[in-house]
């Protein structure tokens, strides 16, 4: 009898679970490749290469219990989530599997099948509609933008598309919780929606700001509609929730957005985006000029270049959009919580930039790409209802075939070859190995050259120390280091530059006092180096002593 039923629930949701497949393959494929050892060494593709190593190095040293930054000694991790890292960081604890596993092969797939499964509870619950359940995942996973029309890659026009979800674990893990926060809300429970919309800020912060914005704007909406404070107990809840974890986790964090409106549209027709040279040079010599009149009808192109370039295929959302304006009083709360996402999440780039890394507020804007997706949905349905059987079908494929080129051609240039752009060689790898097995210690390594590293362009995979600057020394070592992927200190509004100029002094002095003096100010342990990098004073004269060789790599102990 159990065996019946399960065919027959199979067998009427087959395009269902073939979809979740389909999809969880896809996503996985631009992770679980990476941080494997293959014969050139340990591969990494993708963005992988910067941000995966990060994590990793972030998750090891959270393992180890220590909450100081892993790339920067001496100073406390601040402005940044961690809810995402103490996650694996826990689950290597209890289990002892290798970090690099967890992160590349096994937790990408749980999130990919999870991501689908709780947008699915939710949109059933809210929609009860298979159909736009359907879609909604489809839009989900494979959303893309237009770029591949015009010969272009993901983000073209700045936001990255639906494929690319796991190379953002934060965002990813934070989905689930809005869907299963979302899907208890409407259960009307009462404290695990507070539970998921609560810990949303310490899993990727970007959530945090948008869905306690629209709980509250919501909780306002409903209760001068209907006089009810439902929303608003939850917002409440979740608030308080909030602020415990942040004032437990982020004391040092500050303020990181700068007021500076329309820079990514302005940006946006520059060579490395949706490149219109005459539309670039214009919005640029209007802004110069202060020429408001001619400046804002070149923005308002920009904005609509942006907003259609990313949502593509997952603009059908506006046939739900147009059964509000027709109908306003079939309006309800989740379709405000809903807008009020997708609105602010490209309102807030639009106004905002972070210091040091100006394009990281294009984050808020995936939570509206991803909510789009979600009416996109409901919007097919409503165009598919009482249409034709062959009607459906031609629509069917016309819009899966419009929408998943972006996803076919982002894995066919970046995660399937079998050459990645970076590697850590084995000879590397032995000497990490080696030296994870040390006594603890900070670990100096050697300044990223960006010459050298543009030197190598043209030979993949590159070794990290010649790809970027990376957290790899931490990671692989499991050692905090001295001075490590300057791109998430400027993300996290490090003061590194000062460090880095005593490091470069360190490295060109002849003066031995002023050389042992800095290794000893600094508690330095372990020097790293990737031969011919040295010191211009000797070893001796350092006080060193030399404790692994290799054809690559000299690490040495300081006396």
């Amino acid at each position: 009898m159990r065996k019946n039923r399960l065919t027959h629930y199979l067998t009427a949701n087959i395009y269902l679970i073939l979809l979740l497949i389909a999809g969880t393959v896809s996503w996985s494929i631009t992770m679980i490749k990476s941080g494997i050892i293959y014969s050139f060494g340990m591969g990494f593709w993708g963005a992988n290469g910067h941000d995966g190593i990060w994590h990793i190095a972030l998750i090891n040293s959270l393992a180890r219990g220590s909450f100081e930054m892993p790339v920067f000694a001496g100073q406390q991790i601040k402005n940044y989530h961690l809810g995402f890292d103490l996650l694996l960081a826990a689950i290597h604890t209890i289990t002892q599997i290798p970090t690099v596993n967890l992160y590349f092969q096994i937790v990408p797939p749980i999130l990919a099948i999870l991501i689908g499964i709780t947008c699915y509870l939710f949109m059933m619950q809210w929609t009860k509609s298979k159909v736009a359940s359907f879609w909604a995942i489809f839009f989900i996973y494979f959303g893309g933008d237009i770029s591949w029309i015009f010969g272009k890659g993901e983000s073209t026009f700045w936001a990255q598309q639906g494929i690319s979800t796991l190379i953002n674990p934060p965002f990813a893990l934070s989905l689930i919780f809005i869907f299963l926060g979302l899907y208890f809300l409407l259960k009307k429970n009462k404290y695990l929606p507070i539970l998921f919309f609560g810990i949303l800020l310490e899993t990727k912060a970007y959530a945090g700001v948008l869905i306690l914005g629209s709980l509250f704007l919501v909780g306002t909406w409903e209760y001068l509609r209907e006089k009810k404070i439902d929303i608003f107990k939850i917002f409440f809840g979740s608030s308080v929730l909030t602020l415990i974890l942040f004032l437990l986790l982020n004391r040092g964090s500050e303020n990181l957005f700068i007021f500076q409106p329309f820079w990514f549209l302005q940006n946006l027709f520059n060579l490395d985006r949706f490149l219109i040279p005459k539309l670039a040079s214009a919005i640029t010599n209007y802004n110069l000029a202060h020429n408001w009149i001619k400046l804002g009808p070149a923005l308002i192109i920009a904005f609509i270049v942006f907003w259609i370039g990313n949502m593509w295929t997952r603009l059908l959302k506006e046939f739900e959009v147009i059964r509000w304006l027709r109908h306003p009083k079939t309006i309800s709360s989740l379709d405000v919580f809903v807008t009020s996402i997708v609105i602010s999440g490209a309102a807030i780039p639009m106004f905002f930039v972070q210091k040091g890394t100006p394009w990281n507020t294009i984050q808020f804007f995936y939570y509206s790409l991803f909510f789009s997706a979600i009416l996109g949905g409901v919007g097919i349905n409503l165009i598919l209802k009482s249409k034709s059987k062959n009607f459906k079908i031609i629509f069917s494929i016309t819009i899966i075939l419009l929408t998943i080129p972006t996803t076919v051609i982002t894995l066919m240039q970046v995660y399937i070859p079998g050459r990645p752009p970076a590697k850590i060689d084995n000879d590397e790898i032995s000497a990490l190995n080696f030296l994870s097995k040390q006594s603890d210690g900070i670990v100096l390594t050697y300044p990223y050259d960006q010459q050298a590293a543009n030197a190598a362009i043209n030979n993949p995979p590159r070794p990290l120390y010649l790809y970027d600057s990376t957290a790899y020394v931490s990671a692989f070592s499991n050692h905090t280091t001295f001075l490590e992927d300057e791109v998430n200190l400027d993300i996290t509004n490090f003061n590194w530059r000062n460090r880095l100029t005593e490091e470069n002094q360190f490295y060109n002095t002849t003066d031995q006092k002023i050389a042992v003096n800095f290794l000893k100010t600094n508690n330095i342990k372990y020097i790293y180096w990737v031969k011919p990098q040295r010191a211009k004073l000797g070893d001796k004269q350092l006080g060193l002593t030399k404790i692994f060789e290799n054809n690559i790599v000299n690490i040495y102990r300081v006396n």
